[in-house]
Formats: structure tokens, C-alpha cells, sequence
């Protein structure tokens, strides 16, 4: 099988890859960037994963632009649904490649992460595939979850905080003052 993989970090890349090459399928990556934020958080998980799919031989399509303006407009008044329009650009721009590059079928890192919403995004994986007629391959890898960490900071990798978008690095470092009454 032919799999194109959105990655959305080096770090997260890890065990999908050494997983689905166990299972004989062969994978390419795609690094999607219009929600990561600030633009200098983009850089430097683009440049981790850059450093990682090279030392990997895992050969990657790049996002070429920037459209923080299009994701902004898409989830303001929004922000609580944030993540089903963001699993959503994500899953279609690689559904759509996959498409493009003749792919048996398109995945995604995002189910890597104990945080992410993976029913949401196995629903959303499965509408974009009838959508487009590129198959999406579905596997729970949280199980990897603790050896992926580990090696990613054997590694020395710049490991991210948050999921990636400005509401998420608010959500993960802003924390309300508390006001006591006088």
C-alpha cells in the first residue's frame, strides 16, 4: 500500500512511521502549516520534522504557502468547533494529494496524540474520503504514545507544547488570575 501521512511534527511522526513501514506500507509525508501559530512555531516544527524525515529517508511534500488569514476567518466566532474545521483542512488538503499522487489511501499523525478527538477525526477521515475517493486509513496509535516521546527527546527534537494553533497556545499557557473578593 501507498499511504500519504499528514505529519504535524517530527516528534509525532516517530511511531506512525516505524509502525506502518512494519505493517510493509510505504509512506509519504505531508507537512501542513496554515494552523500553526505563531509563524515562527511553524519554522521550527517544520525544521525538526525536516531534520527527522531526512535522517528517516522519508521523503515529504511541503506546504508551500501561509494562509493564516483563511484559517483565522474559518474558525472565528468558531473557536469552540476549532478543531473539527482544523482536523477537516487538514485531512481534505491530504486526501486531496493523495488523490493527486495516486496514493492507495491518506492518515494522519493527528492519531498519534492521546489529546486529539479521534472519533472526530476518523468521522472526518471517512467523510473526506467518500468525498474524494481516496480510502483513509484508520489506526489508533496512541499505544506508542510513551516510546514516541522518549525517543523524540533522545533525539534532542524541539518538542511543541501545544496542538498548534494560537486558541491552543492560549488554552496551554494563559491561566486566569483568580480574584478574591474585598
Amino acid at each position: 500500500m501507498k499511504l500519504l501521512l499528514h505529519t504535524c511534527c517530527g516528534p509525532c511522526t516517530i511511531h506512525p512511521l516505524q509502525v506502518l513501514r512494519d505493517m510493509d506500507i510505504q509512506v509519504m509525508g505531508f507537512f501542513f502549516r496554515h494552523n500553526i501559530h505563531p509563524y515562527t512555531e511553524c519554522l521550527r516544527r517544520e525544521e525538526t520534522l525536516a531534520r527527522y524525515a531526512a535522517d528517516q529517508s522519508l521523503k515529504m511534500i511541503w506546504q508551500p504557502d501561509y494562509q493564516l488569514e483563511t484559517f483565522l476567518q474559518s474558525v472565528v466566532f468558531r473557536e469552540k468547533d476549532r478543531c473539527r474545521y482544523c482536523y477537516h483542512a487538514r485531512l481534505h488538503a491530504a486526501a486531496r494529494i493523495a488523490g493527486k499522487g495516486k496514493f492507495d489511501a491518506f492518515s494522519s499523525t493527528l492519531l498519534y496524540s492521546k489529546f486529539q478527538n479521534h472519533s472526530l477525526i476518523r468521522e472526518i477521515g471517512a467523510a473526506v474520503a467518500k468525498e474524494t475517493g481516496v480510502n483513509f486509513f484508520y489506526h489508533d496509535f496512541r499505544q506508542g504514545w510513551k516510546q514516541g516521546i522518549e525517543e523524540s527527546k533522545s533525539r534532542g527534537m524541539y518538542r511543541q507544547s501545544y496542538c498548534g494553533c494560537i486558541y491552543s497556545e492560549k488554552d496551554r499557557y494563559f491561566k486566569p488570575a483568580k480574584h478574591t473578593a474585598q
